[in-house]
């Protein structure tokens, strides 16, 4: 008898190293997640979703589902617990975000109807980065991961994928969990850039998507859309360098709160010359697994 006992005790010590011990949801039955729980994560159709206040600068974001509940605990568990095999649940709703982002896109003035940015290359999922710090002490940069399996899942289903890692910190910011929504715009203000050759990357493919695991004040979404535009004007005009077009108030993009608007309305913007066309790549939408419950209220007054 104590054989056997011992025997199930192996088996279980086993199996915890394949299946998960607890869903990451709820933490009830041994699954990565159970059924109600990816009924939260992805059970509905990914909607857009605008922070009040709107931060310049920000494109038009989808998002999977509300950060609350089951969907809160499983962006924590994967993010901070190390639940890697969380990212592939996650991936899918990611996914599904980025799909609503580009049916918004393509179908929107200046889009593939117009012999836009749909024919020109793959799309690129280009992750916001994690503080280097916080991917040292996680072991892994989650936003990253899940844009990676959310590029998986968009190929299986036909649709032409890449991921694009090319934006940086370029100095360590404050920890923004204390922060509200102007003083996470401050403190993010010119953090991120495109690595070297970046900006050629991006304007080589098809749709740009901003990729994130969770959207909350829309400041980090922004700064991210700000890095890109300077990259992808330096890589336009000859001579542009980053801070061409990189600062908040600049000529090109000034700092205004329908910024973020007129981009949606009209899509790539013309600037400079590139083979012969005047052309600029933009960020065209972006996409997250959960956002806030009040950014899923974009028709309040």
């Amino acid at each position: 008898m104590r054989g056997l006992r011992t025997v199930r005790e192996w088996w279980a010590d086993l199996t915890d190293l394949v299946l998960p011990a607890e869903c990451g949801g709820c933490g009830g039955a041994r699954a990565v997640l159970c059924p109600r729980c990816r009924t939260a994560l992805s059970g509905d159709p990914p909607r857009r979703v605008r922070p009040d206040p709107e931060p310049p600068g920000l494109p038009a974001v989808h998002a999977a589902a509300p950060y609350a509940d089951e969907v809160r605990a499983a962006l924590l568990a994967h993010k901070e617990r190390g639940a890697l095999a969380l990212a592939a649940p996650l991936g899918a709703a990611l996914a599904k975000a980025v799909r609503a982002g580009l049916r918004e896109a393509w179908t929107a003035p200046g889009g593939a109807g117009a012999g836009g940015v749909r024919e020109r290359g793959p799309v690129l999922l280009v992750p916001v980065p994690s503080a280097r710090g916080a991917v040292r002490t996680r072991g892994h940069d989650p936003a990253r991961r899940i844009a990676l399996a959310a590029a998986g899942e968009l190929r299986r289903t036909g649709v032409p994928v890449r991921v694009l890692a090319v934006l940086r910190q370029r100095y360590a910011v404050a920890d923004q969990s204390g922060l509200d929504a102007r003083r996470r715009l401050d403190n993010l203000a010119g953090a991120l850039a495109v690595a070297s050759g970046g900006g050629g990357l991006l304007r080589g493919g098809g749709a740009l998507v901003l990729v994130d695991d969770l959207m909350t004040t829309g400041a980090s979404l922004a700064e991210a859309a700000r890095a890109v535009r300077a990259a992808t004007a330096a890589a336009v005009e000859p001579g542009a360098g980053p801070g061409t077009y990189g600062t908040a108030g600049s000529a090109v993009y000034p700092a205004s709160a329908g910024e973020g608007r007129e981009e949606r309305r009209t899509g790539p913007r013309m600037a400079g010359r590139y083979g012969g066309e005047v052309v600029m790549r933009e960020a065209v939408c972006a996409a997250v697994v959960a956002a806030s419950p009040d950014s899923f209220e974009i028709n309040r007054n």
